[in-house]
């Protein structure tokens, strides 16, 4: 049994990214000038802009314009105009933002016009050098915009859980240990074997394959708990679980 010595415990559960569902964050935005609330809804703002931006573009605008479309409709998202009228029994809220956005789209010319280049407002922190080298890499053969969407969606996600995972190791002091371990966190990625792994941190093989397993758990809770986060029914959370793990795959 491993002790704490061997330095493969779990660490604790930390306090994660987000403590709210994505819906209380919108819901609350739309009723409240609460601080709290805007900036989270910022941080939403921040964690999903690519997936928008990447839906724009295969919608056929183009870099400029699609930067333009998309900076606007997060910036109408943070005024907050709008959100009083939310439902999340509705749906899903992957959903909502893609309805919010193609509303928004089908009455843009006049918007996008009078915030051309922020038009005086303030501008969203998000790289649009970086977000077009990145829709160069999407394929172009098969995945239509709303495909498109979902699959950078369910990306988006995993990357929320990426941090949170880390994030839990670093404040238990075990940040080496989950940069280690991180390449085994999908089966068969990777070059690395357990053996290698075990000898750079200077423990047996099975230690690691059970901290592997560990993180796993980990990985796999925490996934649950972030797509339970966008979903307004817990009934929901594996079909969604289901239905993002394909959209990656495919």
């Amino acid at each position: 049994m491993d002790t704490p010595s061997d330095g493969v415990e779990p660490p604790a559960k930390g306090s994660g990214l987000f403590t709210t569902t994505h819906w209380s964050v919108v819901l609350a935005a739309g009723l409240s000038e609460s601080p709290q609330a805007a900036q989270a809804l910022e941080t939403l703002c921040g964690t999903y802009w690519y997936p928008l931006y990447a839906y724009v573009r295969r919608r056929g605008h183009g870099h400029e314009d699609a930067q333009d479309l998309t900076q606007a409709f997060l910036l109408q998202l943070l005024e907050r105009k709008s959100f009083g009228r939310a439902d999340p029994g509705k749906g899903r809220f992957r959903s909502f933002l893609l309805a919010g956005l193609n509303y928004f789209l089908a009455d843009a010319r006049d918007r996008v016009s009078a915030q051309k280049r922020g038009g005086g407002q303030p501008i969203l922190s998000f790289d649009a050098q970086t977000a077009e080298q990145r829709y160069r890499l999407e394929p172009v053969d098969y995945l239509s915009p709303d495909r498109l969407f979902e699959r950078q969606w369910a990306l988006a996600l995993l990357g929320q859980v990426l941090a949170r995972l880390e994030e839990e190791y670093r404040e238990a002091g075990k940040d080496r240990l989950f940069q280690q371990l991180r390449v085994f966190l999908v089966a068969g990625r990777g070059e690395a074997t357990y053996a290698q792994v075990a000898a750079e941190l200077g423990l047996s093989g099975e230690a690691v394959k059970k901290a592997v397993h560990r993180m796993r758990q980990r990985y796999y809770s925490l996934f649950r708990e972030t797509i339970a986060q966008t979903v307004a029914d817990p009934a929901e959370v594996a079909d969604e679980m289901r239905y993002l793990c394909t959209m990656m795959a495919g």
